[in-house]
Protein backbone atom coordinates (compact mmCIF):
# COMPACT_ATOMS: atom_id res chain seq x y z
CA UNK A 1 0.00 0.00 0.00
CA UNK A 2 1.16 3.45 -0.90
CA UNK A 3 2.57 5.49 1.58
CA UNK A 4 0.12 8.38 1.28
CA UNK A 5 1.80 10.62 4.00
CA UNK A 6 5.28 10.44 2.22
CA UNK A 7 3.15 11.03 -1.25
CA UNK A 8 1.47 14.17 0.25
CA UNK A 9 5.02 15.43 1.34
CA UNK A 10 6.11 15.01 -1.73
CA UNK A 11 3.92 16.81 -3.84
CA UNK A 12 3.74 19.63 -0.94
CA UNK A 13 7.20 20.51 -1.15
CA UNK A 14 6.91 20.52 -5.37
CA UNK A 15 3.43 21.92 -6.24
CA UNK A 16 4.42 25.48 -5.90
CA UNK A 17 7.82 25.63 -7.42
CA UNK A 18 6.70 23.61 -10.49
CA UNK A 19 3.59 25.52 -10.94
CA UNK A 20 5.28 28.72 -10.14
CA UNK A 21 8.24 28.00 -12.62
CA UNK A 22 6.33 26.73 -15.50
CA UNK A 23 3.55 29.69 -15.55
CA UNK A 24 5.51 32.68 -14.88
CA UNK A 25 7.62 31.52 -17.56
CA UNK A 26 4.54 31.68 -20.06
CA UNK A 27 4.13 35.28 -18.38
CA UNK A 28 7.73 36.06 -18.96
CA UNK A 29 7.19 35.69 -22.84
CA UNK A 30 3.91 37.37 -23.20
CA UNK A 31 5.40 40.52 -21.14
CA UNK A 32 8.01 40.82 -23.37
CA UNK A 33 5.98 40.46 -26.54
CA UNK A 34 4.21 43.49 -25.02
CA UNK A 35 7.53 45.41 -24.21
CA UNK A 36 8.27 45.06 -27.89
CA UNK A 37 4.83 45.60 -29.15
CA UNK A 38 2.42 42.75 -29.80
CA UNK A 39 -0.43 42.91 -26.53
CA UNK A 40 -2.10 40.30 -28.01
CA UNK A 41 -1.25 38.77 -24.82
CA UNK A 42 -2.11 41.26 -22.27
CA UNK A 43 -5.75 41.35 -24.28
CA UNK A 44 -6.12 38.10 -23.23
CA UNK A 45 -5.31 38.28 -20.06
CA UNK A 46 -2.42 36.34 -19.87
CA UNK A 47 0.43 38.63 -19.06
CA UNK A 48 -0.44 38.03 -15.30
CA UNK A 49 1.42 36.55 -12.66
CA UNK A 50 -1.88 34.46 -11.11
CA UNK A 51 -0.71 30.90 -12.59
CA UNK A 52 -4.39 29.60 -13.04
CA UNK A 53 -4.15 32.22 -16.41
CA UNK A 54 -1.74 29.79 -17.70
CA UNK A 55 -2.69 26.32 -16.36
CA UNK A 56 -2.43 23.34 -18.69
CA UNK A 57 -3.57 20.73 -16.63
CA UNK A 58 -2.05 17.83 -18.43
CA UNK A 59 1.56 19.47 -18.80
CA UNK A 60 1.07 21.79 -15.76
CA UNK A 61 -0.16 19.11 -12.89
CA UNK A 62 -0.03 15.49 -14.17
CA UNK A 63 3.45 15.27 -16.05
CA UNK A 64 5.55 17.12 -13.66
CA UNK A 65 3.58 15.44 -10.49
CA UNK A 66 4.28 12.07 -12.45
CA UNK A 67 7.84 12.61 -13.07
CA UNK A 68 8.22 13.86 -9.22
CA UNK A 69 6.64 10.84 -8.42
CA UNK A 70 8.48 7.97 -10.06
CA UNK A 71 11.65 9.98 -8.83
CA UNK A 72 12.69 11.12 -12.32
CA UNK A 73 16.39 12.98 -12.21
CA UNK A 74 14.52 16.09 -13.82
CA UNK A 75 11.58 18.02 -13.81
CA UNK A 76 9.72 19.84 -16.39
CA UNK A 77 6.13 20.44 -17.83
CA UNK A 78 4.38 23.58 -19.82
CA UNK A 79 1.56 25.56 -19.59
CA UNK A 80 -0.94 26.96 -22.46
CA UNK A 81 1.23 28.72 -24.63
CA UNK A 82 0.99 32.43 -24.89
CA UNK A 83 -0.15 33.99 -28.09
CA UNK A 84 2.38 35.60 -29.79
CA UNK A 85 1.29 37.46 -32.92
CA UNK A 86 5.40 38.01 -34.24
CA UNK A 87 4.09 40.34 -37.10
CA UNK A 88 3.47 43.06 -34.72
CA UNK A 89 6.87 43.06 -33.05
CA UNK A 90 8.36 45.92 -33.81
CA UNK A 91 11.36 44.20 -35.51
CA UNK A 92 9.90 40.44 -36.01
CA UNK A 93 13.22 39.03 -36.36
CA UNK A 94 14.99 40.24 -33.61
CA UNK A 95 12.53 40.34 -30.78
CA UNK A 96 11.73 37.09 -31.37
CA UNK A 97 14.73 35.94 -29.41
CA UNK A 98 13.78 38.50 -26.53
CA UNK A 99 10.18 36.78 -26.50
CA UNK A 100 11.51 33.34 -26.53
CA UNK A 101 14.75 33.92 -23.92
CA UNK A 102 12.31 35.90 -21.76
CA UNK A 103 11.09 32.77 -20.41
CA UNK A 104 14.06 30.85 -19.65
CA UNK A 105 15.79 34.23 -18.32
CA UNK A 106 12.71 34.34 -15.50
CA UNK A 107 13.44 30.86 -14.69
CA UNK A 108 17.15 31.56 -13.82
CA UNK A 109 16.09 34.65 -11.96
CA UNK A 110 13.14 32.82 -9.93
CA UNK A 111 16.08 30.21 -9.27
CA UNK A 112 18.65 32.87 -8.14
CA UNK A 113 16.04 34.26 -5.57
CA UNK A 114 14.99 30.53 -4.39
CA UNK A 115 19.01 30.07 -4.07
CA UNK A 116 19.47 33.36 -2.25
CA UNK A 117 15.91 32.51 0.18
CA UNK A 118 17.17 29.08 1.49
CA UNK A 119 19.68 30.98 3.57
CA UNK A 120 17.01 32.48 5.66
CA UNK A 121 15.23 29.29 6.85
CA UNK A 122 17.00 28.76 9.59
CA UNK A 123 15.37 31.61 11.15
CA UNK A 124 11.89 29.93 10.83
CA UNK A 125 10.39 27.11 13.47
CA UNK A 126 12.09 23.84 12.63
CA UNK A 127 9.65 22.25 10.53
CA UNK A 128 8.65 25.09 9.08
CA UNK A 129 12.30 26.14 7.95
CA UNK A 130 13.23 22.62 7.01
CA UNK A 131 9.97 22.67 4.47
CA UNK A 132 10.81 26.23 3.48
CA UNK A 133 13.83 25.19 2.67
CA UNK A 134 12.66 21.84 0.72
CA UNK A 135 10.40 24.40 -1.57
CA UNK A 136 13.26 27.01 -2.04
CA UNK A 137 16.07 23.69 -3.12
CA UNK A 138 13.12 22.47 -5.25
CA UNK A 139 12.57 25.88 -6.83
CA UNK A 140 15.91 25.68 -7.83
CA UNK A 141 15.43 22.30 -9.39
CA UNK A 142 12.71 22.70 -11.30
CA UNK A 143 13.39 26.34 -12.91
CA UNK A 144 17.58 25.53 -13.55
CA UNK A 145 15.79 22.09 -15.63
CA UNK A 146 12.79 24.07 -17.12
CA UNK A 147 15.34 26.93 -18.39
CA UNK A 148 17.69 23.95 -19.80
CA UNK A 149 15.01 22.13 -21.27
CA UNK A 150 13.64 25.06 -23.04
CA UNK A 151 17.60 26.38 -24.21
CA UNK A 152 17.52 23.23 -26.01
CA UNK A 153 18.05 24.24 -29.73
CA UNK A 154 14.97 22.37 -31.41
CA UNK A 155 11.36 24.14 -32.35
CA UNK A 156 9.13 24.56 -30.84
CA UNK A 157 11.20 25.02 -27.65
CA UNK A 158 12.72 28.90 -26.50
CA UNK A 159 15.71 26.93 -27.74
CA UNK A 160 14.68 26.42 -31.52
CA UNK A 161 12.75 29.89 -32.08
CA UNK A 162 16.41 31.56 -30.65
CA UNK A 163 18.56 29.57 -33.28
CA UNK A 164 15.60 31.01 -35.41
CA UNK A 165 15.67 34.69 -35.16
CA UNK A 166 19.56 34.48 -35.21
CA UNK A 167 19.68 32.61 -38.62
CA UNK A 168 19.92 34.50 -41.88
CA UNK A 169 16.17 34.25 -43.31
CA UNK A 170 16.97 31.52 -45.66
CA UNK A 171 18.08 28.81 -43.39
CA UNK A 172 15.87 30.38 -40.49
CA UNK A 173 12.74 29.14 -42.56
CA UNK A 174 14.67 25.82 -42.97
CA UNK A 175 14.89 25.26 -39.67
CA UNK A 176 11.49 27.06 -38.59
CA UNK A 177 9.80 24.26 -40.55
CA UNK A 178 11.19 21.52 -37.90
CA UNK A 179 9.02 22.78 -35.63
CA UNK A 180 5.70 20.11 -37.31
CA UNK A 181 8.17 17.31 -36.19
CA UNK A 182 9.82 18.55 -32.78
CA UNK A 183 7.32 17.20 -30.72
CA UNK A 184 7.42 14.43 -32.20
CA UNK A 185 11.72 14.07 -31.73
CA UNK A 186 11.07 15.05 -28.31
CA UNK A 187 8.89 12.37 -27.24
CA UNK A 188 11.28 9.64 -28.88
CA UNK A 189 14.19 11.15 -27.24
CA UNK A 190 12.35 11.27 -23.59
CA UNK A 191 10.24 8.35 -23.55
CA UNK A 192 10.39 6.04 -26.45
CA UNK A 193 14.64 5.55 -27.02
CA UNK A 194 15.10 4.69 -22.74
CA UNK A 195 11.96 2.46 -23.32
CA UNK A 196 13.44 0.74 -25.77
CA UNK A 197 17.25 0.55 -24.08
CA UNK A 198 15.70 -0.46 -20.69
CA UNK A 199 13.96 -3.82 -22.98
CA UNK A 200 17.46 -4.13 -24.54
CA UNK A 201 18.64 -4.52 -21.28
CA UNK A 202 20.82 -0.98 -20.48
CA UNK A 203 20.62 2.20 -19.86
CA UNK A 204 20.10 5.11 -22.33
CA UNK A 205 18.85 8.62 -22.19
CA UNK A 206 19.34 10.63 -25.04
CA UNK A 207 17.64 13.62 -23.63
CA UNK A 208 19.58 13.79 -20.24
CA UNK A 209 22.91 13.59 -22.40
CA UNK A 210 22.24 16.59 -24.10
CA UNK A 211 20.00 18.12 -20.95
CA UNK A 212 22.96 17.45 -18.28
CA UNK A 213 25.88 19.46 -19.56
CA UNK A 214 23.63 22.73 -20.10
CA UNK A 215 21.69 22.18 -16.38
CA UNK A 216 25.00 22.12 -14.98
CA UNK A 217 26.42 24.96 -16.51
CA UNK A 218 23.20 26.96 -15.27
CA UNK A 219 23.50 25.33 -11.92
CA UNK A 220 26.37 27.04 -11.50
CA UNK A 221 25.61 30.03 -12.99
CA UNK A 222 22.94 30.37 -10.35
CA UNK A 223 24.74 29.53 -7.34
CA UNK A 224 27.34 32.40 -8.52
CA UNK A 225 24.52 34.68 -8.70
CA UNK A 226 23.18 33.28 -5.56
CA UNK A 227 26.20 33.95 -3.66
CA UNK A 228 26.53 37.18 -4.89
CA UNK A 229 23.46 38.29 -4.23
CA UNK A 230 24.09 37.17 -0.70
CA UNK A 231 27.59 39.06 -0.13
CA UNK A 232 25.96 42.34 -2.21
Amino acid sequence: MPDLAAIGHTLSVWLVPVLLAITLHEAAHGWAAEKLGDDTARRMGRVTANPFAHVDPFGTFLVPGLLVLLGSPFVFGWAKPVPVAFHRLRNPKRDMVLVAAAGPAVNILMAVVAAWAMHGTHLLPVRLGEWVHANCNNAVLANVFLAAFNLLPLPPLDGGRIVTGLLPLPLARRFARLERVGLVVLLLLAVVFPLLARELGFSFNPLLFVLMPLAELLFELVLGLGLWWDRA
